[in-house]
């Protein structure tokens, strides 16, 4: 039951998301045709022509419907720019960001879990004190200046990586270390509460009064009861991260959607932005689905809640 009620969830969940992204672009204002063409050097029976072509003369409810039969039929529309197809141009720079994103969460959940464990374990400490001044000071760092300093210390400086693009894992390591460091801090954070509470249970205390050696204490039965909210800040790091790899894509010139984006953005290329947005927020919305999937496998009496 609990499955079920997830996935009925992502339907109108992912059907709001879709209108919302319609209802922006719409709001925005401005002529799309214009800053296709240039308004200045059409003459209005060439622009009306330009509305009709792409749909901009129908009602906001006709093309509402249009883009919503559409986007579940996974056809997200022509590029105006450039005619193409958005879905196969998104299929040709996602899995760039996908591939950022996910080494980004990865690197930082798992630096992260290990720093707040640490800190969890050694409460009070000069090394719980410095883990939380250095999560707040890396959490102050903009990622597009951390990017640009890692540049010129390992390509320009060092010469140990490539500045930019995106041949081989040496290209990837920058830019998912940048996201992981901008990551691993709220991690930290919400692992070492979590920890705290657990470690301040009677189940773990009768544990150690077993005899259990404290490695078995802290992983068999402290950390997989601290998980929940663990799990719950990874799901929604990731939307964050998902949206700075667009940054950082931009400072190492990397062939994903955020120099795609900027450009749509500038050009109004509505159907453009409007598969980047559906296209994130599904990989969004479907990450978060599977950990509330992965919530009833760490603790099994959420199945029956």
């Amino acid at each position: 039951m609990y499955a079920l009620r997830r996935i009925a969830l992502f339907v109108p969940v992912w059907v709001g998301v879709a209108v919302l992204t319609f209802a922006i672009m719409r709001l925005i204002g401005g002529d799309p045709a214009q800053a296709l063409y240039g308004g200045s050097a059409l003459s209005v029976a060439a622009l009306r022509e330009v509305h009709h072509r792409l749909g901009l003369d129908q009602p906001v409810l006709a093309q509402l419907a249009g883009f919503l039969l559409g986007a579940a039929r996974g056809n997200l529309g022509d590029s105006w720019q450039s005619g193409t197809p958005v879905a196969v141009i998104l299929a040709q720079r996602f899995p760039y960001t996908i591939e950022l994103a996910l080494t980004g969460l990865g690197l930082g959940t798992l630096l992260g879990l290990g720093l707040g464990v640490i800190a969890a374990t050694r409460q009070g400490s000069s090394l719980d004190r410095a883990l939380l001044v250095g999560s707040l000071l890396f959490l102050s760092v903009p990622g597009f200046w951390l990017g640009i300093l890692l540049i010129y210390l390992f390509s320009v400086d060092l010469g140990w990586l490539p500045v930019a693009g995106a041949a081989g894992w040496q290209s990837l390591v920058m830019p998912a270390a940048v996201l992981a460091v901008t990551g691993a801090p709220v991690v930290a954070r919400v692992a070492r509460a979590g920890m705290l509470e657990v470690l301040r249970a009677e189940y773990v205390r009768t544990a150690r009064a077993k005899g259990l050696g404290e490695r078995i204490v802290l992983l068999r039965h402290a950390l997989r009861n601290a998980l929940n909210p663990i799990m719950t800040i990874v799901g929604l790091l990731f939307g964050n991260l998902l949206g700075g790899a667009l940054i950082v894509e931009q400072v190492f010139s990397r062939p994903g959607i955020g120099t795609l984006a900027v450009q749509a953005i500038f050009a109004r290329d509505y159907p453009m932005i409007q598969g980047i947005v559906l296209y994130t927020s599904t990989v969004f919305l479907v990450l978060n689905l599977l950990v509330d999937l992965a919530y009833s496998l760490v603790d099994p009496r959420i199945r029956f809640a």
